[in-house]
């Protein structure tokens, strides 16, 4: 199944490349707009500051609610994209707003709280706040990139039920998560390689939504059937129906794709 979704996850930003690189110079600009906003807010006082932070951060978190749509279509094999963004604005506004306050919890407690407790306060309780804290952030980094594509996938949850289920996909699929940290960690740095532009935050958010893809397809199957080993996934047959769709690829067919 990690190859298969490398494939996808690889071939899905190929083919939207173009619409892929205008969402990220959007971001791209938006990004700069708000760090000189937050740092000439600061530059009167840190209260004017944290609340350009805030406000910042929560449209960021609104236009990835928006991102999310498209990145599905892209998952999904269509190409729609402006007007899902949009509507996806719109649609997803409950889920962006808890996205950003789950945000702002892991910036203030990584840069403020955290060093706080193992620092000024000290002792055993302080270490042990301290650490907590700790593992709680982790499991933020490792469980918020299913946030979106959950959202995406099962519409019909609210945003307190979609992050608890990050949370379950988390703990079951362990190993595949520190894999995916791996993996948004590579193209990090391939998207600070190429000022990024490439995958950048719209590609990060497609490769979330690939591997939440595949993986719901292993819920699905543990639901019709409930005695199946769950350490013995069928993904052959599962991702058969996926492999058809992304098919055999060639470097003519990715270049000159008109001709085949």
């Amino acid at each position: 199944m990690t190859g298969f979704f490398i494939k996808k996850a690889f071939f899905d930003g190929w083919d939207n490349l173009i619409g892929m690189v205008l969402f990220n110079i959007g971001y791209l600009f938006l990004a700069f707009a708000g760090f000189y906003i937050v740092w000439a807010s600061l530059s009167f006082n840190f209260l004017l500051g944290f609340a350009a932070f805030v406000i910042v951060l929560l449209a960021f978190s609104i236009l990835i609610g928006g991102s999310a749509e498209v990145v599905h279509n892209y998952s999904d094999y269509k190409h729609e994209s402006w007007s899902a963004f949009r509507s996806g604005i719109k649609r997803n506004i409950r889920h962006s707003l808890l996205f950003s306050a789950v945000l702002l919890f892991f910036f203030i407690t990584l840069i403020f709280v955290i060093p706080f407790w193992f620092s000024q306060i000290g002792g055993v309780m302080g270490g042990i706040a301290g650490i907590l804290l700790v593992w709680i952030d982790v499991a933020i980094v490792l469980a918020l990139p299913y946030y979106f594509p959950l959202m995406t996938l099962l519409p019909a949850d609210r945003p307190l039920k979609t992050l608890k289920k990050c949370l379950i996909i988390l703990a079951d699929n362990m190993a595949f998560s520190l894999f995916m940290l791996v993996y948004n960690a590579i193209c990090i740095a391939i998207t600070v390689f190429t000022i990024g532009l490439i995958p950048g935050l719209v590609g990060l958010q497609l490769a979330s939504q690939d591997a939440m893809k595949l993986r719901m397809f292993k819920y699905d199957y543990m639901e019709e059937n409930a005695d199946a080993d769950r350490k013995h996934i069928p993904w052959d047959d599962l991702l058969y129906d996926e492999k058809e769709k992304v098919g055999p690829r060639s470097l003519k067919s990715m270049i000159f794709p008109w001709k085949y």
